[in-house]
């Protein structure tokens, strides 16, 4: 036998020789901090992952409450070893004092970069500097919150109105979730696209670009959980099972969009609108880029206002004591008129009633960073390069030390007794000066603040203060809805409800209703 055959023989055994004793000796070298479940040389903690593997969620938020820094280690047969942490401390050192060594990684853009490609939320670096600034340009705009304002009354006069009346009429049990869902998609298209998919219509259409998204993220979403990531990779470079899937979503999403680029790029430039696709064409980005970048936004926009949405309903019909407290603010605030962002940014019940439901249930309920360089966190936890460093919004809105005894109990007077500062330095909006964004990581912090944020708001808030004075939503189904952590979190199987006309109705949007 030859050296090479000896090689070839031998080889795979001491390779794993290799690897077993990098992994027993990490075990013994982190054993002293290690906070988590149950971990064992070689197979780490699969026999208590597999236990739970229903529930990680709650899992998940009960072994970091019983940590006495609210940081945890897992480790897993064959993945990258988790630092996961809900201390407030530590996420803003994440995201914010040390930020440029926590970048989001190639595992990270690996997994979301055959649907976002280079856009925004899949880069880092100077693509992800230059994006950010003409976003934030583009958010900030006055033409731009115009046109949000106005589709929104649009979309809520045609479609969503008339849905909610006909149900009421008829006793119709409807999914607020999908109607959600279909509101922001319509809303989202026309605004970053300047087309409308009209998936709203009176007849449901099914839209083939929004199922298209919606499979494509839960495929991804799906590949983030396997233990070894070489398993779907495998089936994508073989064009197998679901991997075959969604490279058929994706040619979908991409052939679609890159048409509407095409076609815009052809219009006289007269006849350009003011969406966010004219204005990227007007920023000289190359086809791709463009792409790439609405694609991020439809994304974002779409999913994370409609899954925030459809619990407040849903927070809302549980209690009703708050709901009056918002229903007041709304006839108070809006006294019958129609719908002013000014006036929607002042409005601190609703306002809190929306971040409560955040708190809860949070539209993103973790994210995760991947260290350029070895680090310690605040707490004294070590970060090796290479792991996966997640900071868990669901679990830290469900933690004692940070919200209180109560901090299962929906309740507005958690935020409604902050010190209220009613006008900020930038944007007149309402902010509580004793609530840390590391505390309250719902829309990040530090360099990576979410840029939608306040556009998000506005959508909520209009959504909210068009349905709620018209219409009381009954759930269906009086059991706790299941929370669903995708990219973005859903509710499992959707929410139905009995729509009921309220009797002492206030019409607040006179100029939408004629």
């Amino acid at each position: 036998m030859d050296f090479a055959d000896t090689l070839t023989t031998v080889g795979p055994f001491f390779f794993l020789l290799l690897l077993i004793l990098q992994t027993i000796y990490r075990f013994l070298h982190n054993k002293p901090q290690h906070y988590g479940p149950n971990t064992y040389p070689i197979i780490g903690c699969i026999f208590s992952f597999y236990n739970n593997r229903r529930r990680l969620l709650h899992w998940y938020t009960e072994l970091l409450a019983s940590s006495p820094s609210q940081t945890i280690i897992i480790q897993r047969l064959g993945a990258r070893r988790i630092i996961m942490t809900a201390n407030p401390i530590n996420v803003e050192h994440i995201i914010k004092t040390n930020f440029y060594n926590y970048p989001k990684g190639k595992a990270f853009t690996e997994i979301l970069g055959d649907l976002l490609g280079q856009g925004i939320f899949n880069v880092d670096g100077g693509l992800w500097h230059a994006q950010r600034k003409l976003i934030s340009h583009e958010f900030t705009a006055r033409a731009m919150r115009e046109l949000l304002v106005t589709t929104l009354e649009s979309e809520a006069k045609e479609r969503l109105f008339p849905i909610l009346e006909l149900a009421s009429k008829e006793s119709l049990v409807v999914d607020i979730q999908d109607v959600l869902k279909r509101f922001t998609f319509d809303i989202t298209c026309r605004i970053s696209l300047g087309k409308d998919p009209e998936s709203l219509a009176p007849t449901f259409p099914i839209s083939r670009l929004a199922n298209a998204f919606d499979t494509a993220s839960a495929i991804i979403a799906a590949r983030a959980s396997v233990p070894v990531s070489a398993a779907w990779k495998v089936k994508r470079a073989l064009d197998l099972g679901k991997e075959k899937q969604l490279k058929e979503e994706i040619k979908l999403i991409h052939e679609s969009i890159m048409e509407i680029i095409y076609n815009r790029k052809n219009e006289e430039e007269a006849m350009r609108k003011k969406d966010f696709l004219s204005r990227l064409i007007a920023s000289g980005f190359d086809d791709e880029a463009i792409r790439d970048m609405v694609i991020s936004f439809i994304v974002a926009a779409r999913d994370t206002t409609a899954s925030a949405l459809t619990w407040f309903f849903w927070c809302m019909s549980q209690n009703r004591d708050a709901e009056d407290e918002v229903l007041n603010e709304i006839n108070v605030m809006l006294k019958g008129g129609q719908f002013e962002i000014e006036t929607a940014k002042k409005m601190r019940v609703l306002h809190a009633a929306l971040c409560e439901t955040m708190r809860l249930y949070p539209p993103v309920a973790w994210d995760s960073k991947h260290p350029l360089h070895d680090d310690i966190l605040p707490d004294g936890t070590r970060v090796e390069r290479g792991d996966r460093v997640t900071y868990f919004p669901y679990g830290m809105g469900r933690m004692k030390n940070i919200w209180g005894k109560d901090c299962s109990e929906f309740k507005l007077e958690r935020w409604l007794s902050l010190e209220e500062n009613s006008v900020s330095s930038n944007n007149g909006s309402i902010i509580y000066s004793g609530v840390s964004p590391f505390k309250f990581p719902i829309f990040q912090g530090g360099p990576r603040t979410c840029l939608g944020k306040d556009m998000a708001f506005v959508q909520m808030k209009f959504v909210a203060s068009a349905v709620l004075p018209k219409f009381e939503l009954q759930p269906v189904d009086t059991r706790l809805p299941v929370f669903v952590p995708l990219l973005t979190a859903k509710m499992a199987n959707g929410f139905k409800v009995l729509v009921r006309k309220r009797y002492k109705e206030k019409i607040l949007f006179s100029n939408v209703d004629g």
